[in-house]
């Protein structure tokens, strides 16, 4: 069963994708396009020409899942990366899905633990 977990990592196909591609194309251009890793556990989205439909691709412990969903109407947002970044995390996935202008949201501020080095713990 595919579930979309905030300790996934999610990787946005910056170029159109061609929706009849299934999973050997998919496949294909997440691990030529988007240099990933298909067997990590990660999750891969495509997106058509005119954003109503949208494709994830993601490996599940023996087999790759697609999950696909097609608007009846409105289109996702295409969210903004940096140069050469195109990943983004499970909330911002999920505004993208429920339909929600990403540029409209508010963060406030909240505590983040730093992430401590492996290295630095050996003594």
């Amino acid at each position: 069963m595919l579930s979309l977990e905030r300790n996934r990592r999610y990787f946005w196909y910056r170029g159109v994708c061609d929706m009849r591609k299934s999973f050997r194309g998919l496949c294909y251009l997440a691990e030529t396009a988007m240099k990933g890793k298909l067997l990590s556990g990660d999750v891969f989205i495509f997106v058509n020409r005119r954003c109503n439909r949208m494709k994830l691709l993601v490996w599940d412990r023996d087999g790759f899942v697609i999950w696909y969903k097609h608007l009846e109407e409105g289109t996702f947002e295409v969210p903004r990366f940096g140069p050469g970044g195109n990943q983004l995390g499970y909330e911002e996935l999920m505004l993208v899905l429920q339909g929600v202008r990403l540029s409209s949201v508010k963060r406030r501020k909240r505590y983040r633990h730093p992430r401590q080095n492996v290295e630095n713990l050996i003594v």
